[in-house]
């Protein structure tokens, strides 16, 4: 009970240090309802399409915005690097790094308000058969294309935030 009490103690002092939640209702609008207005353009690729998804989808759960505010770019970049080599020099373990480097821009300006670029690196093994090898390089794929949607959307989130509290 005693971490509790601590809990509530702490908490005057964060409010009194300019702590604000990311997702709180500010002057009506929520950072939820600001990322929901974003349109997301779409990617090539399977990759591309994967995280256009996942940031659409996290962006915008209700649907596609109707009149969106602003618009998002991104490019992405995909890099393989073969590691733990055996005695025949072939690869038993693949790191995958994903590069996605992002815009946002108000719907009809043609300078973003917003730039970034966000990295991850996962990896898979290289298996003997090349179906599992396939399977494990496939989801190592969509679970470093999911962590780039989630830093993606945080990042704009806290802009968005940020740039609510200045108006």
């Amino acid at each position: 009970m005693s971490w509790f009490r601590g809990l509530l103690l702490g908490l005057p002092l964060l409010a009194a240090c300019g702590f604000q939640p990311l997702y709180a209702e500010r002057d009506g609008a929520s950072a939820a309802d600001q990322l929901a207005a974003i349109r997301v353009e779409p990617l090539r690729d399977r990759s591309g399409q994967l995280l256009y998804n996942a940031l659409r989808d996290g962006l915008n759960p209700l649907g596609r915005p109707a009149s969106p505010d602003y618009r998002l770019h991104v490019e992405l970049d995909e890099d393989r690097e073969e590691l733990a080599f055996q005695t025949d020099e072939t690869a038993t373990r693949v790191n995958v790094t994903l590069t996605a480097a992002f815009a946002l821009y108000a719907v009809d300006a043609k300078e973003p308000v917003f730039r970034g670029v966000s990295r991850t690196t996962t990896a898979y093994n290289v298996l003997t058969s090349p179906y599992a090898t396939l399977t494990s390089s496939e989801d190592a794929r969509a679970r470093a294309l999911d962590d780039l949607a989630r830093e993606i959307r945080a990042r704009l989130a806290v802009f968005l935030s940020r740039q609510a509290s200045a108006n």
